[in-house]
C-alpha cells in the first residue's frame, strides 16, 4: 500500500481578529472581504490537486477558507479542534502590543531555539501545541495513504508543529506564513518533509499574527 500523503497546509485567510489586532485564538473572527478573495484565490491555485479531503480547525475563519477552497460539493470538510490556533490563556483577545511582543518571542523560541516549554500567560506550552497538531495530521494521513488533502490552520500553530515534525528551525525564522498561501508538505510512511517554506520574502516583525 502506498504510505505517501501530500497535505498542502495553509494559513486561513485574512480575518477581522487580524484587522483588529486581537491576540490568541480568537474562534469566532470571521473573514474579511478581502479574505474571501485570498480564499477564492488559494481554491485556484490548488484547482488542479486532486483534493480528498479538507480538514480545518473549528475556528470560524478556518472554516470559511475550507469551504472556499473546496474544489467540489463531494469533497468533505472535517473540523478538528486539535488544528487550533495556540492558546494564550488570560490574554486571548486583547490589543495589548505588549502581549503581541510577548507571543513573538515565545514562537520565535518554540522555532529557533527549540524551546517547547515556554508559554504565554496560563496558555499553552509548545509541547502541547504540538502533541495536538501531531495527533491530529497522524489522524489525517492515516485516513489518507495514498492521496493528496489540504489543512487549513494557524500560523502559531501550524509553524510549531511543522518545525518540529520537518526538523525546520531557525532558516524560516523570517519567513511567517501569508494568508491562504498553500504549501506542500508530504509524509513517506516515516518521516515527514517541507520541500519550501512559503512567505520567505516577509520579515517577521513583533507581531507574526498581523
Amino acid at each position: 500500500m502506498n504510505d505517501f500523503v501530500r497535505i498542502w497546509c495553509l494559513r486561513h485567510a485574512e480575518s477581522e481578529n487580524v484587522t483588529a489586532g486581537l491576540a490568541g485564538a480568537v474562534p469566532t473572527a470571521p473573514l474579511t472581504g478581502h479574505g474571501r478573495e485570498q480564499a477564492a484565490g488559494a481554491a485556484r491555485i490548488l484547482s488542479g490537486e486532486p483534493i480528498a479531503g479538507i480538514y480545518c480547525s473549528t475556528a470560524l475563519r478556518a472554516r470559511q477558507t475550507a469551504e472556499l477552497l473546496a474544489p467540489a460539493p463531494d469533497v468533505s470538510i472535517v473540523e478538528m479542534p486539535e488544528l487550533a490556533e495556540v492558546g494564550i490563556g488570560s490574554y486571548e483577545g486583547t490589543t495589548d502590543p505588549a502581549v503581541h511582543r510577548l507571543t513573538a518571542e515565545v514562537l520565535r523560541a518554540r522555532v529557533v531555539d527549540h524551546d517547547l516549554e515556554r508559554k504565554v500567560a496560563d496558555g499553552e506550552t509548545g509541547r502541547e501545541v504540538v502533541a495536538r497538531m501531531t495527533a491530529a495530521l497522524e489522524v489525517i494521513t492515516r485516513a489518507h495513504r495514498g492521496e493528496t488533502v489540504a489543512v487549513v490552520g494557524h500560523v502559531a500553530s501550524l509553524t510549531a508543529a511543522l518545525t518540529a515534525l520537518c526538523r525546520l528551525g531557525a532558516d524560516i525564522w523570517g519567513a511567517p506564513l501569508p494568508h491562504a498561501t498553500p504549501f506542500a508538505v508530504e509524509f513517506d510512511g516515516e518521516d515527514w518533509h517541507c520541500p519550501a517554506w512559503p512567505g520567505a520574502e516577509l520579515r517577521w516583525t513583533t507581531d507574526p499574527f498581523s
